[in-house]
């Protein structure tokens, strides 16, 4: 390329990221944007409504504040707290005493398959009856090991399996529309995922071409040394592998705990929310959520968002420093994100459609607690400007103490937004009611 189609290009591109930025922000509340260090968010104060956005200049140093073990205290939903969604929205509970539930997907005829992880059970729930509650529960699958991840394939409105991602491996269940139990036992995808230490959850989800399975394997440890610590072999990555299980390398690396996965539909590029590592202080380091480039490096541990050495191993592979990736968007430290989806309903108002929603799961390791919601990232075109909005939150108590923690989000055959809690055992369905 000449110097002078170079600059056009460049001009080009700072153009489209200008138009990008602009476009996002009609999406944006600005009046109710957070920036900066205060962008930080308690989740004692968090509001429906409220817009953050942390960027790598806003973070503090290594250790400006002492490392907290801050674990939340568990306690029965109070009679009078109900998770808080935006203006407009409403909240219902679809469904209780669950077992651990985990991930949720909707089937291509509107069934939602809900990973009890705790139970080792695939729970299929089917429509509502006149409380709002499922008209029918059934087993789909037992006898699993930590299962996360669901999938359907192939990839479409006729999928022929049902895609199961256990802590160890990945199994499949043959599956026609509308079953509720599996017709046959679990054929063996993955005979060996990393397992053990740290970081159990295996999300599985698929190419939007079907043509790759991408699995989510987090670290074995908070900052062990890949170099000295074989336990941490194909771990902190994104694997891909074939349908049929064959393995085709790592997609992604240095990825902590890339915790949920999903397909953009506009795009057909892969998103992950990822949990980053601890005991940096309050405000260090930033789980994000963000598309994940084929080949690229994230940092674990040696770096973090972008080139921001780890001290506990400075010095360390000092070459791979200028080929940090910088994620998208940026969240509170230690709020455990979890599960991801894309709004692809129509229920919900038009600026809210092809957006992202991920389940913030809570913190320990800050000495004001962060995350338990569910948050909303803008998209335009299928891209993010580095902002999201707390859009259901509600979950922890004014002393401290947490009666719900989001884990899994889905879009409803009707456009709700379904979201499963593993604290209270419940599975919750916000819809659009514009009062």
């Amino acid at each position: 390329m000449s110097k002078g189609s170079w600059i056009n290009a460049a001009a080009l591109s700072f153009l489209a990221t200008g138009w990008l930025a602009l476009a996002a922000g009609e999406k944006i509340d600005n009046k109710n944007l957070v920036t900066g260090p205060n962008a930080f968010g308690d989740a004692p104060q968090l509001k429906p409504g409220t817009f953050h956005k942390i960027t790598a200049a806003d973070l503090p140093e290594p250790f400006a504040t002492s490392s907290s073990r801050n674990t939340a205290k568990m306690v029965p939903r109070p009679d009078n707290k109900w998770p808080q969604a935006p203006p407009g929205f409403k909240v219902d509970l679809f469904a209780a005493k669950l077992e651990q539930p985990r991930k949720i997907l909707t089937a291509p005829n509107g069934d939602f398959f809900v990973a009890e992880s705790r139970a080792g059970e695939i729970k299929v729930f089917r429509g509502r009856d006149a409380d709002g509650r499922p008209a029918q529960v059934s087993t789909f699958a037992k006898g699993l090991r930590q299962p996360f991840g669901i999938a359907f394939y192939p990839v479409g409105a006729n999928p022929q399996w049902v895609y199961v991602g256990n802590t160890n491996s990945v199994v499949r269940f043959p599956y026609k529309s509308g079953d509720l139990q599996a017709s046959g036992a679990a054929e063996t995808v993955v005979s060996s995922l990393p397992a053990g230490g740290g970081h159990w959850t295996r999300d599985v989800v698929f190419s939007k071409d079907g043509r790759s399975m991408f699995v989510a394997v987090g670290s074995a440890s908070n900052i062990n040394d890949p170099d000295t610590n074989p336990t941490e072999e194909h771990r902190a990555n994104i694997l891909e592998y074939t349908p049929e299980g064959k393995f085709l390398g790592v997609y992604a690396s240095g990825i902590r705990n890339p915790v949920g996965l999903g397909i953009n539909p506009t795009t057909g590029e892969l998103w992950c929310s990822t949990n980053e590592r601890d005991a940096l202080g309050d405000n260090l380091v930033p789980d994000y959520i963000t598309r994940v480039q084929r080949g690229g490096f994230y940092g674990w541990p040696y770096f973090y968002i972008g080139g921001h050495p780890d001290p506990r191993l400075e010095g360390k592979h000092a070459e791979l420093k200028n080929k940090v990736l910088v994620p998208d968007v940026l969240m509170t430290p230690h709020n455990a994100s979890l599960a991801l989806t894309f709004y692809d309903g129509t229920q919900f108002p038009q600026e809210f459609r092809g957006d992202l929603f991920a389940a913030e799961h809570g913190s320990w390791n800050r000495s004001t607690r962060a995350g338990y919601e569910v948050v909303r990232v803008p998209l335009e075109g299928g891209h993010a400007s580095g902002v999201y909005e707390d859009f259901l939150t509600g979950f922890v108590l004014p002393n401290g103490d947490v009666w719900g923690r989001p884990v899994g989000v889905a879009v409803a055959k009707d456009g709700a937004l379904m979201v499963t809690d593993d604290g209270s055992g419940s599975v919750w369905r916000i819809s659009y009611t514009g009062k």
